[in-house]
């Protein structure tokens, strides 16, 4: 059902090479919305439900950002199909959870899905490779005020924008950009980072979300205040704290081959040896061997046009992917053999390693 997401070559996450960057893999930003006068979808009734889906299908799939388009309706994707979209980041894990009257639209290059009957009504999602908070607010403000014509918004003059949870009252944006901060963590500053940064009203969370863990050194950092903020003070503020996050990792990376040359060198060495010659390895490994290799590129250790195809497996080497790519019901060790007989033939059509071009992180 989703296998035209899976091989499209125009995928946002998996292919845009120009947006790939140094420390940031991706954009998002998220806007909740609910239609007024109907329970929210906790309270709704199966048939409340399945009438707000018709209805927000329909003046969705209208736009002409989703012409190309495809809906999936929760009750009809298998668990493997969920699992997919929630490694790709296109849906969540609750929304997984809910049945009737659930759906999400995803656009044909995957940089706008809208969850229909997760927690809110809508959950309109847009995102791009690389650091782009304006970009992406300009582009899913006109996708909110183009569907904010055809409809009717619960809306409150004191509260701003009604949403199921409180937490999310007002502008109801969540904005968060996916980071890579290896520099942070190997040299023991993550723990301070995070929080610095929660004082400041961020959260920091793992690889996917709230209770995830941040395989790979990648990490999740949003904001955590939609009320009492525009939504143009919401993306300065967190913005000025990515930047000085990005600072602080590019800080910490040349710091440590400062002190520990060799030590890192050595860790890069031996992942890209790993990856190139591994017969069984785990999800948990493979993310980890990854994000040093992203950190070869990131050093001129590998041209800069690996980048991308390091975050592609990022995604592709996650347990659903590598199942839905074998196409048949596989165990754990079974993933862990196809896992890194996918590695390996990636990294054979890779250069070696370049020691001697250390050089400025872009």
């Amino acid at each position: 059902m989703i296998e035209s997401l899976i091989k499209n070559e125009r995928a946002e996450l998996t292919q845009d090479a120009k947006s790939s960057a140094a420390v940031v893999l991706s954009t998002r930003l998220r806007l909740a919305r609910n239609l007024a006068e109907i329970p929210f979808p906790g309270r709704a009734s199966k048939s409340q439900r399945s009438d707000i889906l018709t209805k927000c299908a329909q003046n969705i799939q209208d736009l002409k950002q989703m012409k190309s388009g495809a809906i999936f309706k929760v009750s009809e994707l298998t668990e493997l199909e969920k699992q997919v979209l929630v490694e790709r980041h296109l849906i969540s894990r609750e929304l997984c959870e809910n049945k009737e009257g659930s759906a999400v639209l995803i656009d044909r290059a995957q940089t706008c899905s809208i969850m229909v009957n997760e927690e809110d009504h809508l959950r309109i999602q847009f995102l791009k490779a690389g650091f782009n908070l304006k970009s992406i607010w300009k582009k899913i403000d006109a996708f909110d005020t183009e569907l904010e014509k055809s409809l009717n918004f619960a809306f409150s003059s004191e509260f701003g924008f009604l949403t199921a949870c409180p937490t999310n009252l007002g502008t109801g944006l969540r904005a968060s950009v996916m980071m890579h901060l290896p520099g942070l963590v190997i040299s023991n500053q993550m723990e301070r980072v995070i929080r610095a940064v929660n004082q400041l009203g961020i959260t920091v969370r793992g690889l996917f979300g709230e209770g995830s863990d941040a395989t790979g050194h990648v990490f999740q950092i949003s904001n955590q205040q939609t009320l009492g903020e525009s939504e143009a003070e919401i993306i300065d503020r967190l913005s000025n704290v990515l930047k000085a996050t990005i600072d602080h990792e590019i800080n910490a990376r040349f710091k440590y081959l400062e002190l520990n040359r060799a030590s890192l060198l050595d860790q890069i060495g031996r992942a890209y040896g790993i990856l190139k010659n591994a017969h069984e390895i785990s999800s948990n490994e493979a993310m980890n061997l990854l994000s040093f290799m992203r950190l070869a590129v990131d050093f001129n250790l590998l041209p800069d046009e690996y980048r991308t195809i390091v975050d592609r497996l990022f995604i592709e080497c996650q347990p659903g992917h590598i199942q839905y790519a074998a196409q048949v019901g596989i165990e754990p060790e079974a993933r862990d053999i196809t896992r890194a007989d996918k590695l390996r033939e990636e990294f054979n059509n890779m250069p070696s390693l370049d020691f001697d071009n250390i050089g400025k992180i872009a």
